[in-house]
């Protein structure tokens, strides 16, 4: 792992890392919040997952997140959202390859090879992350934004245990009922729609839910809000009796302006379900 760059933060520090990946065959790279607290030992995190085109770099600087971390003790962690570089698949759109990994393990080519994001969050980071800075492993929760929601979402019910809350920012909630997801599920995991099923928070929270409690902010004029579907994801949690907290919040678009505008609303929800274990 190599430091690329290391900031003072809100007496702190923002660190931004890359390691080889031997999980996506290529360079990574990650942004690191650590809060004063991680000088003196272990602390919670939180994991940020960001949307379709952004890198590490989009949540790290518009989100906000950092000042109502420290304020909290948590540290932040901010993945890529896909692998990248000389030899990794591409797409012209912005909306598959690089920049759109869709927290999935592709199963099809071109995109096999490279495009194994479930794996890279959900295991090959954690342990590097865990293996190197003050984190406490056993407080984890997970948020994100637009796919990067989608991503928490699925990742939050799929691995019991793994996080104590997940919330999220305009998820993408039923991929495989949206322009956003059949699209790139279908050229990423293949044809057979079965297979997406493990991919599509709404499905999950109708098969198994989440144990912990969840919050999710959409805003009323988002200007995807047809292809994220927040009324599917309602349902199922209704249908379900599920611990959480919707809102739409009036005004509010897809931007980074709508995120942080309710982040600090956000860390709160993750640090009161952090310390509360």
């Amino acid at each position: 792992m190599k430091a690329l760059s290391e900031n003072a933060c809100f007496g702190g520090k923002q660190g931004v890392y890359s390691h080889r990946s031997e999980t996506c065959d290529c360079d990574m790279t990650f942004g690191m919040f650590l809060p004063e607290e991680a000088n003196h030992g272990p602390v919670p995190v939180l994991w940020y997952l960001s949307g379709l085109t952004c890198t590490h770099e989009n949540a790290m600087v518009k989100a906000g997140a950092q000042g109502w971390a420290a304020e909290q003790g948590l540290a932040l962690v901010f993945p890529d959202t896909s692998p990248r570089g000389e030899g990794v698949a591409d797409d012209a759109a912005y909306d598959m390859g690089q920049g759109a990994g869709f927290y999935v393990n592709a199963t099809e080519k071109p995109w096999a090879a490279h495009y194994r994001m479930w794996d890279y969050i959900a295991e090959e980071l954690p342990a590097l992350i865990t293996g190197n800075f003050a984190i406490d492993r056993e407080a984890q929760a997970i948020t994100g934004h637009s796919m990067g929601g989608h991503g928490a979402l699925t990742l939050a019910m799929s691995l019991p245990g793994r996080f104590r809350s997940v919330s999220a920012f305009s998820p993408i909630c039923n991929p495989s009922s949206s322009d956003w997801g059949r699209k790139q599920l279908g050229a990423y995991l293949g044809e057979d729609e079965a297979r997406w099923a493990a991919h599509d928070a709404t499905h999950l929270m109708r098969e198994h839910g989440f144990d912990g409690p969840i919050l999710l902010d959409t805003g009323t004029e988002d200007q995807f809000i047809d292809l994220l579907r927040p009324e599917a994801l309602a349902e199922a949690i209704n249908a379900r009796r599920q611990q959480a907290v919707l809102r739409l919040q009036p005004g509010y678009d897809h931007s980074y302006f709508f995120v942080s505008s309710f982040m600090e609303d956000h860390i709160n929800f993750h640090a009161e379900a952090l310390y509360a274990g």
